[in-house]
């Protein structure tokens, strides 16, 4: 699988009805340019495949929203949106707020999000200049997994520039 096909599965995963093979979402990951934390500031809009993790439905039922990164100090993994539609760092649920950092997973160095009150990383890779793939890990999971894969899309409030910090070729 190479970059292009992999953003065509990317993008039949997210359309699919049902179940999502993980080995599918591992072949995607394994193609998929690496992140530098400066590169993904602003605003995401989240999303997640269904693959039976037991994490599968929780954050919808929580109002979740997707994840803002301010600064590489500076991230909130769990905007939320509440009864009245208007968005808030839900604290309670994550333990605190995060940090981005650059984080060796699988053999590479990627951009991942560390819990301030959890022992969790979600660690990301480009799809495209405005996509990316999430694999949530942690403490006492073991390296084959079960993985929690999500995505995140830029928000239109990010403000960011489409494509910032995309190398030459990886963009769509």
């Amino acid at each position: 699988m190479d970059v292009h096909e992999a953003r065509s599965l990317f993008r039949e995963l997210t359309e699919r009805d049902g179940r999502v093979d993980p080995g599918e979402l591992d072949a995607m990951w394994a193609v998929l340019p690496t992140v530098r934390p400066e590169e993904i500031l602003g605003a995401w809009k989240g999303g997640e495949f269904e693959t039976g993790h037991p994490l599968n439905g929780m954050l919808e039922k929580a109002g979740w929203y997707g994840k803002t990164f301010h600064s590489p100090h500076d991230a909130k993994p769990l905007m939320c949106l509440n009864e009245a539609g208007e968005l808030y760092s839900n604290t309670e649920l994550g333990h605190g707020e995060a940090s981005l950092w650059t984080v060796e997973f699988r053999g590479e160095s990627t951009a991942t999000m560390v819990y301030d009150g959890r022992p969790v990383f979600d660690h990301f890779k480009w799809v495209d200049e405005d996509t990316l793939l999430g694999i949530m890990n942690g403490k006492g999971v073991p390296a084959e997994g079960p993985f929690y894969y999500f995505y995140l899309e830029r928000a239109p409030e990010s403000g960011a520039a489409p494509g910032a910090g995309l190398g030459a070729g990886e963009g769509a």
